[in-house]
């Protein structure tokens, strides 16, 4: 399959369906989304809170490429391609940690954490150190998250930095802590988690957990048949907390109510920290959902921030990375217990996993055709398909410029 093969399976979409069965399967369009989508796009890596000192560093994959965020002596934090510049051996495997300085473990070439080589023994005199520094990767903050992109000339994040931060400020990131990671194995297209993870038409018979307080029947972005919405924006406003929406075809922000009888999306639906990161109006002020294309979602509630990541491994295997933040002065086993602040979206996870897993299944059949979106049900599963053809639309265009 080439780019002409692409470009004729993005024409066949018929509108407001699902993707051919080759962009869901195929490995050249893994390759392709690995260049068009993931290659071009801002995405969330983490949060400040996860590397609070200097020294601290986060190393991430985006599908097969690795990269690592340092925080620097002076305080600022960069983000770097984690190749070392000598023979391209990783400086840090996946995960976090605290380090002085970076030395590639295979020859121990030595990097500041601004990036700059400092030490590469038995190297010819006229070797120059100041042209060997890390390759760098572009790097955001917004209101407490961190946002790279591994693009030359990365899209603008100007509209998101200005309209998201006033949204995550009530939330307080900046004082929370990771309290838990997890990272569950899909066997199934990284789009087809993604699409899942952007409905709840299935979430009435799939996800009884997150029903006791998640508005399911609520249509399309949060529209409610009732007053509800009026009665919780008057309710925020009351409160100086902002609800949105905003956001632009890559990124959406807004916060919606909780069902009746609720305060906290929780199994219970009542609160499970008793820290919270936001204590206006007792902590009643239901979620603030959002979401970056193209692999993730957060809500962001009273009590935590829960980040879900889809990172693309193969054509048909996706590791989805979980994330849950606390205030950072909650003691687990004193103000909450872990087990119920992971039990739902653990819960939630697994069962998805399942559904996810179904559906790659179903659509390696011969007998798959690209299947039609319900308008009220799917209105954020379309808006991400139709936002991934025209990302890699534009793609396609660009190289043939």
């Amino acid at each position: 399959m080439d780019l002409g093969d692409i470009s004729a399976l993005l024409r066949a979409r018929p509108p407001g369906h699902s993707l051919p069965q080759g962009l869901y399967t195929g490995a050249a369009a893994f390759e392709f989304d690995l260049a068009a989508i993931f290659g071009n796009s801002w995405l969330l890596a983490g949060f400040e809170a996860e590397i609070k000192k200097p020294g601290d560093y986060l190393s991430v994959m985006v599908g097969r490429w690795p990269v690592i965020i340092l925080h620097g002596r002076d305080g600022e934090l960069r983000a770097f391609h984690n190749s070392c510049r000598h023979r391209g051996s990783i400086l840090c495997k996946p995960g976090e940690g605290h380090v002085t300085r970076l030395v590639c473990p295979y020859h121990s070439w030595t990097y500041g954490l601004d990036g700059r080589l400092l030490a590469a023994s038995r190297m010819p005199e006229d070797f120059q150190k100041n042209e060997h520094g890390l390759k760098p990767v572009h790097l955001e903050r917004i209101a407490g998250a961190i946002f790279i992109c591994i693009a030359g000339t990365p899209p603008d994040i100007f509209v998101m930095r200005r309209d998201l931060t006033p949204l995550l400020a009530p939330h307080d990131l900046q004082h929370a802590k990771l309290a838990y990671q997890s990272t569950l194995v899909e066997n199934a297209n990284w789009k087809l988690v993604m699409e899942n993870g952007r409905e709840c038409y299935h979430c009435a018979s799939g996800h009884p957990e997150l029903s006791a307080s998640f508005p399911i029947n609520a249509s399309a972005y949060f529209d409610f048949e009732d007053d509800t919405a009026a009665r919780y924006e008057a309710r925020m406003a009351d409160l100086g907390i902002p609800i949105g929406p905003a956001g632009e075809d890559w990124w959406q922000a807004m916060r919606f109510p909780l069902n009746d009888g609720t305060v906290a999306m929780s199994t219970s639906g009542q609160f499970s920290v008793n820290k919270l990161m936001c204590d206006l109006g007792g902590g009643d002020t239901g979620s603030l959902r959002w979401a970056i294309e193209p692999n993730n979602f957060c809500h962001s509630t009273s009590e935590y921030t829960f980040a879900f990541t889809a990172i693309p491994v193969s054509p048909t295997e996706t590791h989805v990375v979980s994330k849950w933040l606390v205030h950072e002065d909650a003691v687990e086993g004193v103000d909450y217990d872990l087990d119920t602040l992971t039990h739902l979206w653990t819960q939630t996870n697994l069962q998805d996993k399942e559904f996810a897993e179904n559906n790659q299944l179903g659509v390696n059949s011969p007998g798959y055709t690209p299947g039609p979106y319900s308008p009220a049900a799917e209105s954020l599963t379309l808006r991400f398909v139709d936002w991934y053809c025209a990302k890699a639309a534009t793609y396609l265009k660009q190289l043939a410029a």
